[in-house]
């Protein structure tokens, strides 16, 4: 009986462990994001009486395109993430999976959620959803290692996600969903410098341009994370003035906006990891109450 307990404990840990290299593939976390700022770009543009189903082909059509995307990713950059610690345990770097199992992984998944969102979403959303993997793929990955103007590039397919949900639950492009865009695009910016700061010698290591490797004093990095604050401030008022949230929000907007720029300033007046650490723990604190309190205070 004993020797059956354990069989079981090993298999079940051995399912475990396979789930969690899928996970790091898939780049969990970052796909949680994709679908959260989806949900809310669907739920702020729907209308009257909610239509759980195409939500649920909506978010289900694009975690399959951004599960494939993170592992297409980590499959073109298999050999930069080795030269890494923070990715060196990653399923390729690390041994875990081989190069043409993440290649068939991620080519099904992305072809499959394409597909998918056309036919049971709409063709406007999936024409998004493959700007946002081609742009991802193609031109922000090997940007990466060219100049590191990659973040505001980078920025833009992180972005399409929220325009996403708004067009699938609008079939169609207007003012608002570009509004919920440059929110993501200009949040994206100051965590993302933060995140450089941190890691910049390891970028550098593995040949990456990012900002910091190339700003030795930091005034380029801290002028680009404040004006970056600043300009996502301003652009999370228009929820407000396109009329999809009322004051509640405009006070919450207001106050998260102007904390989230205090801890750019900081960072910029002490370029330490210390500050890098605080400014990227707030801009994770910021985006979920900044789109919970949107939700919450959505204009019927």
């Amino acid at each position: 009986m004993k020797e059956v307990s354990a069989e079981i404990l090993s298999v079940s840990a051995g399912e475990k462990s396979r789930a969690a290299v899928f996970a790091d593939l898939v780049k969990a976390r970052l796909t949680t994001l994709v679908l959260l700022t989806t949900l809310v770009g669907f739920y702020l543009g729907w209308r009257g009486a909610m239509n759980f189903a195409l939500m649920f082909h909506a978010l289900a059509s694009t975690a399959l395109v951004a599960a494939g995307a993170s592992a297409l990713n980590q499959l073109l950059e298999r050999e930069y993430d080795a030269k890494m610690r923070r990715t060196q345990g990653r399923p390729l770097p690390s041994g875990r999976l081989q190069p043409a199992t993440v290649a068939i992984f991620g080519g099904v998944c992305s072809v499959a959620g394409l597909i998918y969102l056309a036919l049971a979403v709409n063709l406007l959303t999936s024409v998004i959803g493959a700007i946002t993997l081609v742009s991802y793929l193609f031109i922000y990955t090997p940007l990466k290692r060219v100049t590191w103007l990659n973040t505001a590039i980078g920025a833009v397919p992180g972005a399409l996600p929220p325009l996403m949900g708004w067009t699938a639950a609008r079939g169609e492009l207007s003012s608002e969903g570009w509004a919920l865009f440059a929110i993501l695009f200009f949040w994206q910016l100051p965590h993302f410098f933060a995140i450089a700061w941190i890691y910049k010698d390891e970028y550098a290591k593995a040949g990456f341009k990012m900002l910091p490797g190339i700003d030795p004093d930091g005034r380029r990095t801290a002028q680009q994370a404040v004006s970056n604050t600043l300009a996502l401030l301003a652009v999370s008022l228009f929820p407000f003035v396109f009329r999809m949230a009322g004051t509640t929000y405009l006070a919450g907007a207001l106050i998260f906006g102007t904390g989230f720029l205090w801890c750019a300033i900081r960072f910029s007046r002490q370029l330490t990891l210390a500050r890098a650490r605080q400014l990227f723990f707030a801009s994770i604190i910021y985006l979920p109450l900044l789109l919970a309190l949107m939700v919450w205070d959505k204009v019927k």
